[in-house]
């Protein structure tokens, strides 16, 4: 049973790594009895988020145990990031100290939880009360023990459960006592009782609170349909614009497709344009790659002058939500040479010594139209700053998913801190990681904070293998925290 809850215990964490006879004397805790072990879900020792969408369930599982024949009681403690107080539903033993319990998250952000566990000494009574019992031995100590762990409970109950829990002692402490004994037992509502109200003393809780962090639905699963909004007119040989776009959606929707997926939108850059069909020589009249961002018209907070307008996109991005589709942005960190940044921003570009900008590689492949921004530069900061301007440019125009484009070539630290950033004033934008690259690649940038992400499908061809790696994706610690889309 959930409840909420407030402190009435002393307590300890478990895990503590301290030397127990410091300075000649035992250090502080040294009568907490419990230990919590192996708590799951957690990633690499709690130090990333496990991820779950509204609705899902988190089961939470932990190795409860302490000396003696004393029996624990645990609680799983969880809340919003948005509330104060914790929630709490009680743990339940299975097999081999393994306790369990289970919560649902309601809304998005971040959810909290730890475990707690302390010596039960009501429930270790009633144990040893019920065999003596059976055994017929003499049980008024016990009852008068009974009694004064009533009245400690009484003293930290609310009115209500004070009256019932006062009226509890003076049966146990009344002449007429051995007649109520299979009450005294057995009896569901007193261990609701002092399940609520008894203290906690010499509580064992987790050393670290772990986090999940929850998305909407469209996190778990979407559709998506690619179109190069360029591609888009109806009338062969014209460029396409978001007008045209407009028109397609109800193809879209009718194909049951609930993303509609938008590569760059961007001015193009004329510097070293590349033609059609990979030509590395742009003819006259060809379009160039919409991944060399930047020209005259502006950057990537800009789009492409012969697809429409702003305003043209905005009418795009409404008349999409209307049938249930959302439009997800590519976001290309990189520029072609045509770029505002690029002389605006020397400082963020590598400059070989010739002068010339270092442009993009993967040799023997050669991207002359494009220019991949230095981040080890001085100035990283501001290009930090920048970068993440340009997520919150669109998400203010209504995008809430980005397809990011080869995130796996940018530093693991700039996208937990700017995805971190942006999920807390818009929770509710999701992030796609378009990294064909090595599965630990992928799993870090899904721990740092990607929504979804590429997998490693294509490198994988026999049924073997294919087994192998969809075995992987949802049955081990990846199922957690990377979501393949």
């Amino acid at each position: 049973m959930e409840t909420a809850t407030r402190e009435r215990q002393t307590s300890r964490t478990s895990g503590s790594q301290n030397d127990p006879s410091a300075n000649g004397k035992p250090v502080a805790g040294g009568q907490s009895r419990v230990v919590i072990e192996r708590v799951q879900p957690q990633i690499d020792g709690g130090q990333y988020p496990v991820k779950r969408v509204i609705g899902e369930r988190v089961m939470v599982e932990a190795d409860i145990f302490n000396d003696g024949h004393d029996l624990p009681s645990a609680v799983l403690r969880f809340r919003h990031e948005s509330e104060n107080g914790w929630r709490e539903t009680r743990m339940t033993p299975t097999v081999n100290d393994r306790w369990e319990a289970e919560f649902t998250v309601k809304g998005m952000g971040r959810y909290y939880f730890t475990v707690q566990a302390w010596v039960d000494h009501f429930r270790t009574w009633r144990r040893d009360l019920k065999k003596r019992v059976a055994a017929n031995q003499e049980v008024a100590v016990d009852l008068q023990i009974g009694a004064e762990m009533l009245d400690e409970a009484a003293q930290h109950a609310n009115d209500a459960d004070r009256q019932r829990l006062k009226q509890w002692e003076q049966r146990f402490r009344s002449a007429e006592a051995r007649q109520h004994l299979s009450q005294i037992c057995d009896d569901l509502e007193l261990d609701r009782l002092m399940d609520r109200c008894a203290p906690r003393h010499h509580a064992t809780t987790m050393e670290r609170e772990l986090t999940i962090v929850v998305d909407r639905e469209r996190a778990r699963f979407s559709s998506w349909y690619e179109m190069f909004p360029r591609s888009a007119a109806d009338e062969p040989g014209r460029h396409g614009t978001f007008q045209d776009v407009i028109k397609r959606l109800p193809y879209v929707s009718s194909m049951g497709f609930n993303v509609l997926y938008l590569p760059p939108i961007h001015p193009i850059g004329q510097a070293h344009r590349k033609g059609r069909n990979n030509s590395p020589v742009a003819q006259p009249g060809d379009v160039g790659s919409p991944w060399g961002i930047g020209g005259p018209e502006g950057g990537h907070k800009a789009v492409h002058p012969q697809l429409g307008t702003l305003e043209d996109f905005d009418q795009l991005v409404l008349a999409a939500r209307q049938l249930g589709i959302e439009i997800a942005l590519d976001i290309a960190f990189q520029c072609s040479p045509d770029h505002p940044y690029v002389k605006e921003h020397p400082q963020w570009f590598r400059h070989r010594p010739d002068g010339t900008i270092q442009y993009a590689e993967n040799p023997p492949k050669k991207y002359e139209d494009i220019y991949p921004f230095d981040f080890e530069t001085d100035d990283w900061q501001a290009l930090w700053q920048e970068l993440k301007s340009v997520f919150v440019f669109w998400i203010e125009r209504g995008v809430r998913i980005f397809r990011v484009d080869n995130p796996h070539t940018k530093p693991f630290p700039f996208w937990e801190w700017v995805i971190g950033e942006l999920k807390r004033d818009w929770p509710d934008v999701l992030f796609l990681a378009e990294a064909f690259t090595r599965p630990k690649i992928m799993y870090r940038l899904a721990k740092l904070g990607f929504s979804q992400s590429y997998t490693y499908f294509s490198w994988r061809n026999t049924s073997e293998e294919l087994r192998e790696y969809l075995t992987e994706l949802t049955t081990t610690e990846a199922a957690e925290f990377f979501r393949p889309n």
